[in-house]
């Protein structure tokens, strides 16, 4: 294949222009590429992202560099990525909590409409975990507890809003439960007080919690998924513990402008199937709960979609005021 100088080179010598589209694919990227994490440091996103930006960086021999942009449940993060300039120098990598943004916050943005799927990266299950200290061992010994007293125990989430703090809502409505929601501005914060004790359980995403509960130092219930985790299948679902019709998948995605040429988002795309294929991340991924998925922007495009429509009816539902 020629190459894109020996290109240039030959349209000088004979006076002609090369393709605008052409000098935009030969030259991406030339420059240093932002992926922004809309949450605070050790969330499972920000886990995700480090992981995919080493491998990223390798292929593109340009640096993707991680950016926490914290704050509005991922909205200030997400905003940031839809106005950007649609060059492919400015990413976004999000969980499945994107698709709530649509459902309790007020945005300057379609959720659906103004940002581009570019490629999905793998699914995963929360992780209903408690604090040891805590003397319930099952999910049906916790529905008991919060039934007999309503209230009584918090869970923490990675902010108002977020999958997390819904996958709560979701938990209390078809349960027939009430828990006190406690939100904090990322994951991470969100953990540690669950391991300090001050918060007594969270739905925690696998890649942030798995270590924790072999480690002994958090007590896993059950996983929101209706299909048991492959690398944990000794925990029950909450659907088959007893809260029928519960389910929360987390996936992991890379987006980016709405308006991004079509051979950046193939990049993107591409890039990131063959990533996800490397042994060493693949095994990465999968010890720590994932299912690895490399469907097309389309397939991303509509589970954007339907997400959006599930954690609206939530929302409605569990009469939780949406954030202006």
């Amino acid at each position: 294949m020629m190459s894109y100088r020996f290109a240039l080179f030959v349209a000088a010598l004979f006076g002609f222009a090369l393709p605008a589209a052409n000098l935009c694919a030969q030259e991406y990227p030339s420059k240093p590429i932002r992926m922004i994490v809309p949450f605070a440091p050790g969330g499972g996103t920000d886990i995700v992202a480090r992981v995919l930006a080493q491998k990223m960086t390798e292929q593109f021999k340009q640096t993707v560099i991680v950016d926490n942009r914290a704050g509005g449940g991922g909205t200030i993060g997400v905003e940031t990525a839809v106005r950007a300039t649609p060059d492919g120098y400015t990413v976004i990598i999000m969980s499945g909590s994107y698709a709530t943004n649509a459902a309790m916050f007020k945005t300057s943005f379609d959720p659906a409409n103004d940002i581009l799927p570019m490629g999905l990266i793998g699914d995963t299950a929360f992780i209903l975990v408690m604090h040891p200290g805590v003397p319930l061992k099952s999910v049906s010994e916790l529905v008991a507890h919060l039934k007999a007293k309503p209230g009584s125990l918090n869970y923490a989430s990675s902010g108002t809003g977020g999958i997390a703090h819904l996958s709560g809502e979701l938990f209390d409505l078809l349960a027939g439960t009430k828990m006190t929601h406690i939100a904090y501005k990322g994951t991470g914060p969100a953990m540690n007080d669950v391991l300090g004790g001050q918060v007594q359980m969270i739905f925690g995403s696998a890649p942030s919690t798995v270590p924790l509960v072999k480690a002994n130092r958090l007590r896993a219930l059950a996983v929101t998924t209706m299909k048991r985790m492959s690398s944990f299948p000794e925990l029950p679902t909450i659907d088959e513990a007893g809260v029928k019709g519960y389910e929360v998948v987390l996936w992991y995605g890379v987006l980016g402008p709405k308006a991004l040429p079509k051979h950046i988002v193939e990049r993107w795309n591409s890039g990131i199937r063959r990533a996800t294929k490397l042994p060493d991340m693949r095994e990465r991924l999968i010890a720590e709960g994932f299912e690895i998925d490399d469907s097309p922007p389309a397939v991303f495009q509509a589970l954007l979609k339907r997400d959006v429509a599930k954690w609206q009816k939530v929302v409605k539902d569990a009469k939780v005021p949406p954030i202006q």
